[in-house]
């Protein structure tokens, strides 16, 4: 069984706060949008899924075409453990996201750091966001640093800190200086001497390699999350090493300030 699906199985237990059968999703639903920064030549395209559970929300990224967006006709209102039993990847990281948001809010959990995010523009606080989790890795002069998951601005962060990226990306062949990106992460997590993964590896299944790969060769793990940010913080400690969670709203859909809740694995 594989780290997330055990960690489902704990929460459908209720080892991880309230039991998902007594939890209803108020709602489920869709959001698709694309973004190109100022200056680049990139358009990126992004669909989630969210559910929402009383004051809390759970989202998953998807690829295009995986989800039908009347998903959230079907789930909205259902219990939190059917829809962790059933349903599209998608759906179930985000209610997987949802619960665990649900039992401890980033907002009032305890050791975590709190990063506003500045009023601006998308490249403003895009750079800002990129800069509190490239932080995470504190010096990284002459190491290579493996990134899941490109994003422009997180190169030039990762760049500034010393660090030389060893890029993985499943739609991107190079980014907008160009840098070559691959789409074998294989070839990124055998050598690389730290790594950042963004939550989208929870939702295209391949969060457990990358998880077992760092805890293998014994390298910091940093994880980036939209995608199942209270879902990659249950792991801290365990194979990661350093989280910034990013719980709806995102940054890319306001112009007005809004935080990101950075944690460090304690030794």
């Amino acid at each position: 069984m594989s780290a997330v699906d055990e960690l489902t199985a704990d929460v459908r237990a209720g080892r991880h706060g309230t039991p998902p059968r007594h939890l209803v999703a108020t709602s489920v639903f869709w959001a698709h949008h694309g973004t190109r920064l100022a200056g680049g030549d990139t358009t990126y395209l992004n669909q989630y899924l969210l559910v929402r559970v009383g004051d809390s929300f759970g989202a998953c990224a998807f690829e295009a075409d995986e989800v039908d967006p009347a998903v959230c006709r079907d789930a909205s209102g259902a219990s939190l453990d059917s829809l962790l039993r059933d349903g599209p990847r998608a759906l179930r990281i985000a209610a997987l996201d949802a619960c665990l948001a649900a039992a401890s809010p980033h907002r009032d959990t305890a050791g975590a750091e709190a990063v506003v995010l500045p009023t601006g523009t998308p490249e403003r606080r895009a750079a800002a966001r990129d800069a509190a989790v490239a932080d995470l890795l504190g010096d990284a002069t002459g190491s290579t640093v493996g990134l899941i998951g490109v994003v422009n601005p997180l190169v030039a962060a990762i760049r500034e800190r010393g660090g030389e990226p060893l890029l993985c990306d499943l739609n991107l062949r190079t980014t907008r200086w160009g840098d070559p990106v691959t789409d074998d992460m294989h070839a990124v997590l055998d050598t690389a001497d730290a790594v950042v993964a963004t939550g989208m590896t929870l939702g295209n299944g391949t969060f457990d390699t990358v998880l077992g790969r760092c805890r293998e060769r014994g390298v910091p793990l940093v994880v980036y999350a939209q995608t199942g940010s209270a879902v990659a913080r249950a792991f801290l400690g365990a194979g990661v090493t350093a989280l910034c969670a990013e719980p709806f709203p995102f940054s890319q859909f306001s112009a007005d300030a809004t935080t990101v809740y950075r944690y460090r694995a304690v030794a």
